[in-house]
């Protein structure tokens, strides 16, 4: 039993946002959020959100007990880039990439990977 929830176009960049995934990944929805809430990060809330989403889904969807699930798996996809310029001297202008990431989580009855 899995179930899965998804932030689209966040605006944060992927590589700031894995961090914060990379802490979850395995853990009970519990020790997860505990883990979140304490991170000082600011990706923590919105990867806190996809998680307890995630989580709702399992229990409404699926009638799993919500003490019961695992982060099965969470990862972090780039998103489009919106590309803005600033002035720079002598009338030049550099590209600045304002990047966006999906966040997604899945979570399941069970550990994956370890028995």
């Amino acid at each position: 039993m899995e179930a899965k929830a998804t932030a689209k176009f966040i605006r944060i960049s992927p590589r700031k946002v894995r961090t914060v995934v990379d802490l979850i990944r395995g853990k009970k929805i519990q020790e997860a959020l505990a883990i979140l809430r304490y991170t000082p990060k600011r990706a923590s809330e919105a990867v806190t959100k996809v998680v307890k989403s995630a989580a709702a889904n399992a229990e409404h969807n699926q009638q799993a007990d919500k003490d019961e699930l695992f982060v099965t798996a969470a990862y972090v996809d780039q998103g489009p880039t919106l590309k803005r310029f600033q002035a720079r001297a002598m009338g030049r202008a550099d590209v600045l990439r304002k990047r966006t990431s999906h966040i997604t989580v899945v979570v399941g009855d069970k550990k994956e990977g370890r028995s």
